[in-house]
């Protein structure tokens, strides 16, 4: 911008309104990547709020996220596919890491959802795309995760893969609910 400095008349106007334009457009990147990390918070606390109620209510056990920590050290080693990650040795911190893990995925989907929107719909949000972009966004889990954490496709190794896809569609659906509320605070 110090080009901006040099020289005066029609030339310094121009560049003056360039540097506020992109000074206006900066500001409006910087809203949405803000919203977007609500969205992705509030969505990730609503998903995590739906397990403990589960928990509480009939007894589903809480999500794991030691494993998803110990298979994120694994991909970091440089190794991604296990046949049951349960069977790696634990990690330091996996627990820690495994939630961190949990909470960036979390505002990396909202971050997304509010870029792929944009100001428009952040003004106004609806809750169609926030559902429609949750639901999506459970093939990462059924066809990278857990093949990658020895579940197979879509839980197909899990006991009851059904359920468990079931479980998962339900939670996804709470974390666009998560998104859709995140977006109007």
């Amino acid at each position: 911008m110090r080009a901006c400095l040099v020289g005066g008349g029609a030339g310094q106007i121009r560049c003056n309104l360039k540097e506020r334009l992109w000074m206006r457009l900066r500001g409006v990147g910087m809203t949405i990547l803000t919203e977007g990390i609500v969205m992705g918070l509030v969505a990730t606390a609503a998903m995590d709020l739906w397990g403990l109620l589960l928990n509480r209510l009939v007894g589903l056990p809480m999500s794991n996220w030691g494993r998803a920590g110990r298979w994120v050290v694994q991909v970091a080693q440089g190794r991604v596919f296990h046949d049951d990650i349960g069977a790696v040795p634990p990690v330091p911190r996996e627990a820690q890491i495994g939630w961190a893990f949990h909470y960036a995925v979390g505002v990396i989907y909202g971050v997304a959802l509010a870029l792929l929107m944009g100001p428009g719909w952040l003004a106004a949000p609806t809750l169609g795309p926030a559902w429609v972009f949750s639901i999506v966004m459970i093939g990462f889990g059924w066809f990278l995760m857990q093949p990658a954490m020895g579940a197979g496709l879509a839980a197909s190794r899990t006991p009851t893969p059904w359920r468990a896809r079931a479980l998962g569609l339900a939670a996804h659906t709470v974390f666009g609910l998560g998104l859709w509320v995140g977006a109007m605070v």
